[in-house]
């Protein structure tokens, strides 16, 4: 059994956690809320939890669709074991339905289904505000190499298509997501989490919100958005 050891890092979701194996780390998921890059803070209650909770079904889904993840094993209601990664300082967001920031850049209206998948890379820096980058961005600044790029465009859209035959059969659509990646012993695999935070989630129905768009957008019934997320992933993966 791997033991937790001293907090190394606490993240605005997260607090991470040495361990006795020098290749894992431990996490813990808070309930701590944050958007537009801190500026609005709260609490959601149980937000640890359900984060925590749907991030490991997610996961093993992915892992058994030939997509590596840095999860070990679920440690705890809110804990997590996972492989130590070098990140890469990358947000790769992937966009089926035009929403949040794309919207706005583009003058679509919010809901406009796209054609295809957009993949798109953000610069992992809070003090710039996560600045939409291109290849050459990239090139410039040595986050990646070519290749690795187009590694995670793949990969990216790999997992678009299983989280959408996924979240399909639980009645919701998935919008758009953000995904990071980081190198373990020479590979790159799936890293942070998959959940309400980090996509957007509507009811295939009536369009309803399942994620963090409800706290950031002052929609209330947070806490009801996330438990019925896991409860619907629950019913079709369990």
């Amino acid at each position: 059994m791997v033991k937790k050891l001293a907090q190394i890092y606490e993240g605005k979701a997260k607090k991470v956690f040495k361990t006795d194996n020098p290749d894992y780390y431990w996490v813990t998921y808070k309930d701590d809320a944050t958007a537009f890059n801190g500026e609005k803070k709260g609490t959601i209650d149980a937000k640890g939890y359900y984060n925590n909770q749907i991030s490991a079904l997610l996961f093993k889904e992915l892992e058994k669709a030939g997509i590596p993840t840095h999860m070990v094993e679920l440690t705890g209601d809110r804990e997590m074991l996972v492989k130590g990664l070098e990140i890469i300082p990358l947000e790769v967001v992937v966009r089926n339905v035009a929403a949040g920031s794309l919207a706005k850049r583009l003058g679509f209206e919010e809901g406009r289904k796209l054609p295809f998948a957009v993949v798109e890379f953000y610069y992992k820096d809070d003090a710039l505000g996560d600045p939409l980058v291109n290849d050459s961005h990239i090139a410039v600044l040595g986050l990646a190499e070519p290749q690795e790029l187009l590694l995670l465009q793949d990969m990216g859209l790999k997992i678009n298509r299983v989280l959408q035959d996924i979240l399909a059969k639980a009645g919701i659509e998935l919008i758009d997501f953000k995904l990071e990646f980081g190198r373990h012993k020479g590979e790159i695999i799936l890293g942070d989490e998959i959940s309400p935070d980090t996509c957007r989630f509507w009811d295939a129905t009536t369009g309803d919100k399942l994620d963090k768009d409800r706290f950031r957008r002052d929609l209330g019934q947070v806490e009801e958005a996330y438990a019925e997320v896991f409860r619907r992933l629950q019913e079709v993966l369990q």
